[in-house]
């Protein structure tokens, strides 16, 4: 009998479900159900069984936004076309179209990606005029130099005056804007050409700080920012840039600038180090190898530094010895073989090893010291600006740092002092002897090696900083090296 009732229970509730059910479904779906007369209740269009009665759009002729549809590489992609009348590289300063490799380390895939390019992927670069062009070479067409003179002068414009000058000047300062770009070990790069048009959108001038590897030749940096951007460095103090943008500039009218989506590798170029050098055995050559190792260094680089300065201490390094060592521990391998192979065409000099993370440079046989100074330590705020309006290089008037104004002004008026009475050299000769510098009267640190600098030599700086009170509100505002 229990389980009877038991049953008879469990129908009744199962009876009892479906009718609930069924009135709710026909109160809901009927248009007389009390919910919709007591509550005004109007059930969504989701819930709706006739698709008639959905709610319709309020304006029909408004298109429908398409559904989202991811990309794909099946797509078809219209190339971009670009006028810029040079050859793009992944760096401008860092690379030379002259030097020619010997073979790539991969196959030529363009890093703009495949298809979105109008120009042919050499392997070095994408060349603006051949765009079937099959070598590694990428040499460049000399009629774009002309291209690019005339398109920079249209946009530039009429000069700037000094006051104009030192207003853009004064509106890049730390203190006035963050805007700034960091040009590092890369150098100048494609895609940072498209940084330097974003910022002249909204400014006049664009402050850009070097450090690192493209700081050894500062000519070429500023030479390649106006020819690839079409800008003019109105002021260049240390590694740090003004590049004006020009009276003419209008940035709806900027240049097409492809970026690059990766890093391509770099080509494979001749060996820097030679098994023997020139002119010498292989005995002589593991014999000046051991000899250069042994050198004392002429410095040591910082990592990410600012070494302008590291050409003209070379040359100056040669007049009293032959071999030169500098210390770059702590450098990326690829970072100081750049920097000796900038050296050994601004110098010029030979490389001899890179054993030990050491770069050892020889002078050669035949070694004449260069008759006009470089210029490139003497970082003025107007010095470079003047000198760069100049086309020829060789107008000096007198080399540099031979204070040639005081000679002609006290011509005849002077009496020879002896030798003892003060010591030269501490700016640039690591041998000076310790016994005549504590017995000078004056020792003048005359050289690019100052001992307010990092790449004063640490044992003469001993006698600048003795007198240096660092904790002075003046002396902690200047950028003094303790």
């Amino acid at each position: 009998m229990i389980l009877l009732t038991c049953l008879s229970r469990q129908k009744h509730l199962s009876f009892m479900i479906i009718v609930r059910f069924l009135t709710r479904h026909l109160s809901t779906s009927t248009p007389t159900s009390k919910l919709r007369d007591h509550y005004s209740f109007q059930p969504p269009s989701y819930l709706s069984s006739d698709p008639q009665k959905t709610k319709s759009s309020p304006n029909p002729n408004k298109k429908q936004k398409p559904r989202y549809r991811p990309p794909s590489s099946l797509d078809q992609i219209k190339p971009k076309h670009s006028d810029l009348p040079f050859d793009f590289r992944f760096s401008y300063t860092e690379s030379s179209p002259s030097v020619r490799p010997i073979g790539l380390r991969e196959p030529k895939y363009s890093p703009f990606g495949p298809g979105r390019l109008d120009r042919e992927w050499t392997g070095v670069c994408a060349p603006a005029v051949d765009h079937k062009v099959k070598s590694v070479e990428g040499t460049e067409d000399p009629e774009l130099e002309a291209k690019r003179k005339l398109l920079r002068g249209r946009i530039q414009g009429a000069p700037l005056t000094e006051a104009e000058r030192k207003y853009l000047v004064e509106k890049c300062q730390r203190n006035r804007t963050k805007r700034q770009i960091n040009l590092g070990r890369d150098g100048l790069t494609h895609n940072m050409l498209n940084d330097i048009h974003n910022h002249w959108k909204f400014a006049e001038a664009v402050r850009i700080k070097c450090l690192g590897v493209p700081t050894v030749d500062m000519k070429n940096v500023c030479m390649q920012l106006e020819d690839k951007t079409f800008g003019k460095v109105i002021q260049r103090q240390g590694g740090t840039l003004i590049l004006y943008r020009g009276r003419n500039y209008n940035h709806k009218n900027r240049p097409e600038i492809p970026l690059m989506l990766w890093k391509p590798q770099e080509p494979v170029y001749p060996r820097l180090i030679k098994t023997t050098i020139d002119g010498l055995s292989i005995e002589e050559t593991k014999e000046m190898r051991k000899r250069g190792l042994a050198v004392h260094a002429l410095t040591k680089l910082a990592k990410n530094g600012y070494y302008s300065s590291l050409a003209p201490m070379v040359r100056d390094a040669f007049l009293v010895s032959e071999l030169v060592r500098i210390d770059c521990t702590g450098l990326e391998k690829s970072d100081y073989k750049k920097i000796g192979c900038k050296l050994r065409d601004l110098v010029p000099c030979i490389l001899v090893t890179f054993e030990k993370e050491q770069i050892v440079v020889w002078r050669g046989k035949d070694y004449k010291p260069p008759d006009d100074g470089d210029g490139e330590f003497f970082d003025g705020p107007s010095c470079d600006m003047e000198r760069s309006d100049s086309s020829d290089d060789n107008t000096t008037l007198w080399k540099l740092g031979t204070l040639s104004p005081g000679l002609i002004t006290f011509y005849g008026l002077t009496h020879p002092l002896q030798k003892s009475w003060h010591v030269l050299g501490l700016g640039y000769n690591p041998n000076v002897d310790k016994k005549k510098i504590e017995g000078a009267t004056v020792i003048p640190y005359n050289g690019n090696m100052k001992p307010w600098l990092e790449l004063a030599m640490s044992k003469y700086r001993l006698y600048w900083t003795r007198y240096v009170k660092y904790d002075q509100p003046y002396i902690r505002s200047c950028n003094l090296s303790e």
